[in-house]
């Protein structure tokens, strides 16, 4: 399994860093989006420079996936990205979907290998009840809670 956590990590974190890059670089040519709401959205990225802020969460988070220092902060940063991804290619261009679906289970599959750095999210947090009775200092006189 750590052979299988090697690979998806080292080929997720390419694939983020390649693409990533190529939105600052321009090595690989893009096709044109479709007509309609796909090409609509792509232009507002572009014309909004927003693109670039996409481009570097990509870099930033496949270097750090492909080192496999800080892998659970770089599922962290392109995570919010694949969805966008997701989303984007289901809902607007859905020729790009299967390699969307592909790149969304390299990233469920090393979220669950890396899932105890993600527990606390899902954990449930003591309510005040379960919390433990203290003094309470309030200036003049001690107040017991």
């Amino acid at each position: 399994m750590k052979i299988a956590t090697t690979i998806a990590r080292s080929l997720l974190g390419l694939i983020f860093v390649v693409f990533g890059s190529n939105m600052f670089f321009h090595f690989i040519q893009m096709a044109p989006p479709p007509e309609g709401a796909a090409r609509d959205f792509m232009t507002a990225l572009f014309v909004s420079h927003y693109l670039y802020v996409v481009g570097a969460l990509q870099v930033v988070g496949g270097l750090l996936l492909f080192t496999g220092r800080w892998t659970p902060l770089g599922l962290t940063l392109v995570g919010p990205v694949i969805m966008n991804i997701v989303c984007f290619h289901a809902l607007m261009a859905p020729a790009g979907l299967p390699m969307a679906i592909v790149v969304s289970l390299l990233a469920l599959f090393l979220l669950w290998r890396y899932r105890e750095h993600f527990s606390g999210l899902v954990k449930n947090a003591p309510g005040i009840s379960d919390l433990p009775s203290q003094a309470i200092a309030t200036g003049n006189a001690t107040v017991n809670s």
